[in-house]
Order: structure tokens, then sequence, then C-alpha cells
């Protein structure tokens, strides 16, 4: 079946949940008119069914390679990679002032998705370069920006992210890539390079490198960590890609999924590369990059949920077995209790995720516009929520998908399994989910949970204002906000971080959970609470929601029953 971009859910949420109109009215973002925005909508969600979704099975099927140090792509990946830049998508975000369109990330968020959605394997390649645009925006020389941002946000060039390490994955502390100074403004840069996304490809004329190394001087620990710009080609002083850097590709990874992705290990000898930001401060300028590819990562777990619910949901409309059991339905197994169980929750989560995303888009966007630092605190607070929820619910819903194609699920011609083999790194890379979790718990409520809490206000003053017209549903998520803020005030009894540690994936996810009940409680509300929108929040509040009660127990039950198994019990 073919893959169709949900322009009109998009929309809905610019409209009623995420308040797109008031990321618009502030000066920085006045050219976000509802006009212009349903136009990129539009263009972009035809482009991506168009375009970018028949590329999606070949990709699997005729994987990136290595030939004679050249990366090779899967067929019509250059021409599919031409259609993204040229219409401008790798750019939406990106300032005007080197070509960039200078609109909210909200819109980057939902055009993201839907790439996401119809080839993940290509959608890879642009986030990585919108990551490192943000990133030189705000720590490179201007010098540095008036060369490289152009090509970039043109598409011409194409960025990359050097973190990982063989023996510093989690910890990058523990590299070993050195730099040294050159005495001409240039440093030589040292070291390899693991699990690099598109380190190289065969339709740019560049490949930019972000890569984190260590100056001489530079302590040990992050704290002594440098990030350095290094081009595959070395520009001349028009910008004009000259010779070739000593780098190179040593081989690509055989993976799981994302087969269309090249995943490189990237060897630098003596590398000619250019500082980004101050000495020793490279943490602080890759966790530029680092935030806004967490939001794009989240946003990749629901592109594929979208792609791999449509995928399920045309199959339960075809597929006939089993005697129907209700009266005048489809005749397909769509009638069975336990195949609508599945895609309602497929849908019900999606619409959860998506929501969660786009808002904290929206508080990003609030921010750079006012320099609120409460929108930043907020857009900070949501990130690891966005990343983590967004990649499990990719999983998730891929994994429902091929139980709903049953046996053919299992086939890998009928497409249902390549979603989730291809999502599930998601929740592996740009930090695990359950870093994201233990920076919830721990760097996010420094602010002594100020952030949190404001978000539990707004979510117990909408339900108060909901019981009136729909207390069904008002009363169970202003419960389940109610003991999602004991749970958070359990947290911050807990100064041992470990005992925190120990619950902080249960209790993201059920931070996830009422966030998903609020919005969908809203999205009822905005329709008059009598329709579609409605009827599925209804299921989603009522079985999905109260899932939040077990995650709290665990979330609160502390470290010390986990310690009592030795590593002999776990062996035994």
């Amino acid at each position: 079946m073919p893959y169709r971009a949900p322009v009109e859910e998009y929309q809905f949420l610019f409209d009623h949940v995420v308040d797109l109109e008031r990321v618009a009215a502030t000066d920085r973002f006045a050219e976000a008119t509802p006009d212009m925005t349903a136009a990129i909508l539009s263009e972009a969600g035809r482009m991506c069914q168009d375009v970018l979704y028949p590329l999606q099975r070949p990709g699997d099927l005729h994987p990136a390679h290595l030939e004679n140090g050249v990366v090779r792509t899967s067929p019509g990946y250059g021409d599919g990679y031409r259609a993204i830049a040229e219409g401008g998508w790798v750019s939406i975000s990106a300032s005007p002032e080197h070509g960039g369109m200078g609109l909210p990330m909200t819109v980057t968020t939902a055009v993201n998705e839907m790439m996401s959605s119809a080839c993940l394997s290509l959608q890879l390649n642009p986030l990585m370069t919108q990551g490192q645009i943000e990133a030189l925006e705000h720590h490179a020389s201007d010098a540095l920006k008036d060369i490289y941002l152009p090509k970039l946000v043109s598409g011409e060039w194409s960025g990359t992210m050097n973190l990982t390490e063989p023996q510093a994955g989690s910890d990058v502390g523990a590299l070993r890539s050195k730099a040294e100074d050159n005495g001409d403004g240039s440093y030589a840069v040292t070291g390899q390079k693991i699990y690099i996304s598109w380190g190289d490809n065969d339709f740019t004329e560049n490949v930019c490198h972000l890569v984190l190394a260590r100056l001489p001087d530079g302590v040990p620990g992050t704290k002594g960590i440098s990030l350095f710009l290094v081009p595959k080609f070395i520009p001349d002083e028009t910008g004009t890609p000259g010779r070739a850097n000593s780098l190179k590709v040593v081989s690509l990874e055989h993976k799981m999924g994302l087969h269309g992705s090249p995943t490189a290990v990237m060897q630098f000898d003596g590398a000619t590369g250019w500082l980004v930001g101050k000495p020793h401060d490279g943490m602080r300028a890759m966790f530029t990059m680092m935030n806004n590819a967490r939001l794009g990562v989240g946003g990749q777990g629901i592109g594929v949920a979208e792609g791999a619910y449509q995928h399920a949901l045309a199959y339960a409309l075809d597929r006939k077995q089993g005697r129907t059991p209700v009266e005048g339905g489809t005749g397909t197994i769509i009638d069975h209790a336990d195949v609508r169980r599945m895609l309602s929750t497929m849908k019900a989560d999606i619409f959860a995720a998506r929501s969660i995303a786009l808002t904290c888009a929206a508080a990003t966007d609030m921010q750079t516009a006012t320099n609120d630092a409460g929108w930043g605190a907020r857009a900070a607070f949501l990130t690891p929520i966005v990343k983590a929820f967004g990649t499990e619910t990719g999983m998730a819903v891929s994994e429902m998908g091929v139980q709903v194609h049953g046996g053919m699920g299992f086939i890998e011609e009928t497409g249902a399994a390549q979603y989730y083999r291809d999502v599930r790194v998601t929740a592996i890379y740009e930090g695990t989910n359950g870093i994201q979790a233990m920076d919830l718990v721990a760097r996010k409520l420094m602010d002594g949970g100020e952030a949190g809490f404001a978000i539990l206000d707004e979510i117990e003053t909408l339900a108060e204002a909901a019981r009136g017209q729909l207390p069904d549903l008002a009363e169970p998520v202003w419960q389940a906000s109610e003991s999602l803020r004991e749970a958070m005030e359990w947290m911050l009894e807990n100064s041992d971080l470990n005992q925190r540690f120990a619950g902080a994936s249960p209790f993201l996810r059920a931070f996830a959970r009422v966030l998903g009940g609020h919005f969908h409680l809203k999205a009822a509300l905005a329709e008059g609470g009598n329709g579609a929108r409605t009827r599925l929040a209804r299921f989603y509040i009522t079985r999905l929601l109260p899932e939040h009660a077990g995650l709290l127990a665990h979330a609160t039950s502390g470290a010390d029953d986990l310690y009592a198994l030795s590593t002999e019990d776990l062996g035994a």
C-alpha cells in the first residue's frame, strides 16, 4: 500500500494542540502564517509520497556498500536526496542569513517525521545536517559559518557527528582521538570513530564531520574535549572543495536494519580541522547538535510508527480470515476484537507521541523567539521524553504491525518486518533511552522540579476545565497527574541518584502516558466532545493511561531490590 502523508493530522495539532499560532505571533516567526505552513505540509507530504516512499524497499534490498574506498548508495537515493535538498527541506529552520527558511522547528519536526515514515534510511542524512547547521550557527566562528553554512543549508554538502569510539560509547569522556595545533589556525585530528551515520555518500560535493577530540592540554574526561569541523575535501578561500583530507571510511557496518543508510567506521590520520567553539568546550557545542538530534530521533520513531500503522491497517482491511463477529462488518480481520485493539493502540499512541514531540518543538521555538528561560526549561524537560517515548512507540507499533499481519508479517516480502528492523536502533543512538530517563530524573530535576511541576499544573488546569463537558475523561487525567506529582516529589526527596536511576525508565514512560492523556483530552475538547477524536481519547484514557500506576510503583521502589540480586543470582 502507498504511504499517505497525514497532513490533516499535523494541521489539527498545529491549530488545536500545540498552538502554533502563538509561535507565529512572535516577530521571529511571523512568516509562519497558516497559509505558509499549510503549503509546506502539503508540498513536503507530496514529495514524501511520490519520491521518498518508492525508495523504502529498494534501500533495504540493495544496501549502501563500500567499493574501492568509495561509498555507493542505494539505487535512487541520489535523486531522492536532491528532491529533499532542492525543495529546501534540509533547511526549514536554518537562519535566512545563510539561505535557510527561518521557519519554526515545529514545522521542521512535522516534515522530518513524514520523511521518516516514507524512507527512514535516507531521512537520517538531512537530519544529521540539520543538527550540524544548528551547532555551527551557535558556536562556530564567522569565518567557518561563511564557508560552511550556505553549502550545508543548500544541501550541496552534508554533515555528520563523530562521537563514539570502540572504547568510548556512552562514556564519551573516555575518547582517545587527539588534535594538535598546526600553527595556522587549523588542527591535525587523529583517531577512529565508529557508528557514524552517513559517514560518506556519492551524491553531495562534500561531507563535513563534527569530531570530538582532545587537545594536548585537555584534562581527562568530558571537560577536556574540544570540537572540530573536519571536511572530506578542504575548501579553498572561495568555499570550493579542494584537495582530499586525510580521512577515510574503513568499513561499513552490517546492520539489523537501516540498510540504505551507510554506518561507517571513520579513520582520521592528521586530518585538517578547525575548532568549533572554545578549546575544551566541545561537549557544550556538541550538545546543541545532540539535543536537536534527540528531538529528531524521537520524530523518526513516530514517523516509522505512522508508516507501520498505515501498512497494518491496509492489510487488516483486506485480509479475510475466520468468521466476522461484527454484524454488518467488513468481513476482514479488522472486525476481530484483538486486531481492533492493536490498531486502536497504535493510532492512540502515535497521537500521544506526536503531540509530545510537537509540543517540545513549539517550546523550543518560543525560547528562540522570546529568549525566555522558562520556555527553554520546558523544551529541555520534554526532550528526553520525546526521544525515549517516540522511539519506544516506533518499536511497539511496528512490532504490533507484524502481529496484525500474522504469519505474513514474518515474511520479508510484505514489508512489515522492515519497519521494526529499521526503527530498532533509534532507542540506542543519540543516547540510549535509559540515559534519557536518567537525564530526566537527574539533570532535569536540578531546578527542584520547577519545569516538571509547571507542566503538571497545565495538565490539571485543563482537566479541571473539562470536568463539566467530559467528566469521565477529565477525572482520570487529573488523578494520574496527581500520582505523577507525588512520584516526582519522591524523586526529589532521594538525593542518592542511583535510587532515582533504578526507576528512571518507568518514571519517564509514566510521564509520557500522562502527557498522552492530557493531549487526547485536549483533542476531544477541540472537537466538542463528540467525534472520532473523542472516541480515540476515551480508548487511550480508559485502556492505556492506567498503565501509569504500575509504572510509578516501579519508579518509586528504589534500587535496593535490584542489588539484592547478586551477580551469581543473575547467572544461576
